[in-house]
């Protein structure tokens, strides 16, 4: 815990540089929080300095849940010390938010911020993208404290690739493309014509998908500049695809990109889904030409790229927009909401469900066929060109069916605190999925701040929930998990 409030001091101090190089008028109070979170975290790691450095699997399953609680109370402080956020509520809301990459906001005027909390809170969104843990676990073994428990619960989803047998230099290799990724989208937003501020912001935003975005209208503001919305269709779909496939990529192993069954399937469903939903727009859409259809490049290319641009950001849960697409007809609405359940790939920075446990779920359900007419038959499930085995179905079933629980009594509790139908399960679908944008009141081109007290720390509960892919919270709160073996 000490560790990781160094590194969320370390982030603090580099935001209150930004704010200084921009003179905005907080560096004191931004430097003030990274100090104190700094001297916090000195305190934990000395007071345990000679505690036993061994990590198992339960004591990895608490620190990533309360490390991720820590580092969001402390990643707090900027806000209130700058008064950025006065309220607690708030701020606890927009910094869970950030770390878990969803994006959704209860600020009515992001562009008075200063710069430096600007800077801040998109950097939550890149901390928390491939996750802080992953971060820890390259700086642990230093401590004499192993790693391989807080990997295995910091990403607890079915995809086990690792891309060296060292844990430590797999995470090393992870944040190496992150970071490059990063700079070259910075680098091409630049070219394109945003700011050095606005392109850096937004490159933290894309590659965590976390859609925290430096303009009151988001990527929209740039609705007359396409080749910016081209370059972070890009980086979306890039984030939202296995970092082990890029991996693979830059070593020359394209085929082994290409013969993924996950990836095939990714872009096959944002490909199709995009055409249907532009086709649409095109033809039946209700939107105003001068928005949408702008003369520079004729209504089919702007229909083509809106679609795409939003169906990339709500399936790689990024939850950027160019557009209200609940305004887009009521079967898109359905679309949208559907789409909020996919997730995109195990391995990325991206929430929700995640591509590869739908695939699984529908190759076993079809296998189910089979196994029904030659019951004494062993018919495995099949992946990649390997068996998959019972314990990963049952617990991907399990995971679906205790996402869809949470989805429902999130929606219940939203609706019980006073929240309509639509906007009670947009809000519910989109906080359990890291997604931001949501339905009725919640709609892309509002915000959370309309939500009461309660809903929005149960709504950074849900947030918290789908970020660590539900069991890694949720087992803390069984009986057995405390009990001594």
């Amino acid at each position: 815990m000490g560790l990781l409030l160094l590194c969320n001091g370390g982030f603090m101090i580099l935001s209150a540089i930004v704010s200084g190089l921009y003179n905005d008028g907080a560096t004191l109070e931004i430097s003030f929080a990274g100090i104190t979170t700094i001297f916090v975290g000195i305190l934990l790691m000395y007071g345990t300095k000679n505690h036993k450095k061994e990590i198992k699997k339960r004591e990895g399953y608490m620190i990533v849940s309360f490390g991720w609680v820590f580092m969001t109370i402390s990643g707090m402080l900027p806000y209130l010390f700058t008064g950025s956020i006065p309220s607690v509520t708030n701020a606890f809301f927009e910094t869970m938010s950030g770390y878990t990459t969803t994006g959704a906001s209860i600020l009515n005027d992001i562009e008075v911020l200063p710069e430096g909390i600007l800077f801040w809170r998109s950097t939550t969104h890149w901390i928390g993208g491939m996750g802080i843990i992953v971060l820890a676990i390259a700086i642990l073994p230093l401590l004499g404290i192993g790693g391989m428990q807080l990997f295995a619960a910091e990403a607890p989803g079915p995809s086990a690739d690792k891309l060296h047998p060292r844990i430590t230099d797999t995470a090393k290799r992870l944040w190496f493309i992150y970071v490059g990724y990063t700079l070259a989208e910075t680098l091409l937003l630049k070219l394109a014509g945003m700011s050095f501020f606005d392109a850096i912001n937004h490159a933290m935003a894309t590659l965590s998908t976390g859609g925290f975005s430096t303009k009151n209208a988001s990527l929209a503001y740039w609705n007359d500049n396409p080749l910016i919305q081209y370059i972070v269709i890009f980086f979306m779909f890039v984030a939202g695809a296995n970092f082990v496939l890029s991996y693979f990529a830059f070593k020359g192993k394209v085929q082994k990109v290409i013969n993924d069954y996950e990836f095939r399937f990714y872009g096959l469903l944002v490909f199709c889904v995009s055409v249907v939903a532009a086709l649409v727009i095109y033809f039946k859409a209700n939107v105003p030409v001068s928005e949408y259809h702008p003369m520079v490049l004729g209504a089919a290319e702007s229909s083509l790229r809106h679609a795409l641009f939003q169906v990339i950001s709500v399936i790689t849960t990024t939850g950027f927009v160019t557009a209200d697409y609940t305004s887009w007809t009521p079967f898109l609405t359905i679309v949208f909401f559907g789409l909020m359940f996919v997730g995109g790939s195990a391995g990325s920075t991206a929430g929700g469900v995640k591509v590869v446990r739908h695939l699984l779920m529908i190759k076993n359900g079809l296998l189910e066929f089979k196994r029904t007419l030659h019951p004494n038959a062993i018919i495995p499930v099949r992946y990649n060109g390997k068996t998959v085995s019972e314990n990963i179905i049952y617990n991907i079933l399990g995971f679906f069916i205790i996402y869809m629980l949470l989805f429902i009594t999130g929606a219940v509790v939203l609706g019980a605190l006073g929240l309509d139908f639509e906007s009670a399960i947009g809000g519910a679908a989109s906080s359990l999925g890291n997604i931001g944008p949501a339905l009725g009141s919640l709609h892309p081109l509002t915000n959370y701040d309309s939500l009461p007290m309660l809903g929005k720390w149960w709504c950074s509960f849900l947030m918290l929930l789908g970020r660590l892919e539900l069991f890694t919270v949720l087992i803390l709160f069984s009986p057995f998990f405390w009990k001594r073996t």
